[in-house]
């Protein structure tokens, strides 16, 4: 088959390729006919040029995905054409002091597939046999694109040491931050949303979760009153703002947790005077580990992460800039999908 790849050019450009026949997999390596691929606040780093010292243009982008197995190489076993699956996109070094002491998944020589190497955003992806993960048969290969983000959540809820019945304070509700939220829930959590925009707040709300615009509401003094002024247990910082760091810290107890998620291209002030009058505590979360991922797996089969809500839209791979530009906009949308094998138009979800 003649793959068909969507590649970063230059800052805001992507350019469709419509390559040769695809070649066979090398040794150790499996080819996939991706069936989705979704966009994430990585991606629109990646587009917008701010990771240029990481992603050599041209690069094919993308790591958050479903697909079959199309071909194995002959000294790969356990893999068979057909086969669901996706891809946990990190090739760790395998030698530095992070590998050495069991810490793969923030190797200091990490390969990111989808940054560092070429991602999923094609129809025919060739990849390293041990990142793949296997999906079980009957999980919608769309619902399975949700696998990475989920395994984020999971990793993040994991790495807060979260107990039952501890009230936890997510600040940001776009796709990672709902689904830390529902993780957190089902985990025994007692859970408060903070996000300015009234779409994500209704999407929120739709599945049961308590949602505050922190513009509207002062969000520290929500959570005191929430907890009877004793503030947060925990607090998720996934709004990747400045003003998201500050309400997240102020927000916590005594001895309080902060996990923080989002990415901050530049340093940020915070309240080490906090930090030291309250014993807090603050924890990096970075990125997920081969348990979290087929954990995802798992509560998305078992439908306790409801990915078809999450879902605004489908675009096939020959509208992947229109996709870019949407998520851009940033209002009426929370997780956009590529489909990699299709060009038959967009469709809601």
């Amino acid at each position: 088959m003649n793959a068909r790849r969507v590649a970063y050019t230059a800052p805001r450009t992507l350019a469709l390729e419509n390559g040769t026949a695809a070649a066979p997999p090398p040794p150790g390596h499996v080819a996939i006919d991706v069936a989705y691929t979704g966009i994430c606040g990585t991606d629109l780093h990646i587009f917008h040029g701010s990771m240029d010292a990481r992603v050599g243009p041209p690069q094919v982008i993308g790591h958050e995905m479903s697909g079959r197995v199309a071909e194995a190489a002959a000294d790969v076993t356990g893999w068979e054409a057909g086969d669901s699956v996706t891809v946990m996109p990190l090739v760790p070094c395998g030698r530095c002091p992070a590998c050495h002491a069991g810490h793969r998944h923030i190797c200091h020589h990490l390969v990111f597939l989808g940054i560092d190497a070429a991602g999923s955003l094609q129809s025919r992806w060739t990849v390293p046999a041990e990142t793949l993960v296997r999906l079980p048969e009957g999980l919608p290969l769309d619902r399975a694109a949700l696998t990475e983000p989920t395994a984020v959540a999971v990793h993040d809820v994991r790495r807060a040491g979260l107990r039952d019945g501890e009230k936890a304070l997510v600040v940001g509700g776009g796709p990672i931050g709902l689904l830390i939220a529902i993780v957190a829930r089902r985990g025994g959590a007692d859970l408060l949303l903070a996000e300015p925009d009234p779409y994500r707040r209704g999407i929120a709300e739709s599945l049961g979760l308590t949602a505050l615009d922190p513009l509207a509401t002062d969000a520290v003094q929500a959570v005191a009153d929430w907890t009877g002024g004793a503030g947060a247990d925990v607090a998720f910082e996934v709004s990747g703002a400045a003003a998201g760091v500050s309400t997240a810290v102020d927000a916590l107890a005594t001895r309080g947790r902060l996990v923080q998620v989002a990415i901050h291209p530049a340093p940020r002030e915070i309240s080490l005077h906090r930090f030291f009058w309250r014993e807090l505590t603050l924890l990096g979360a970075r990125l997920y580990d081969r348990e979290d991922f087929e954990t995802a797996v798992g509560l998305i089969a078992e439908g306790h992460i409801p990915a078809g809500s999450l879902i605004s839209r489908v675009e096939p791979i020959e509208r992947a800039a229109q996709a870019f530009e949407a998520l851009e906009g940033g209002g009426g949308v929370m997780k956009v999908l590529i489909d990699c094998q299709s060009d038959t138009g967009a469709h809601a979800r």
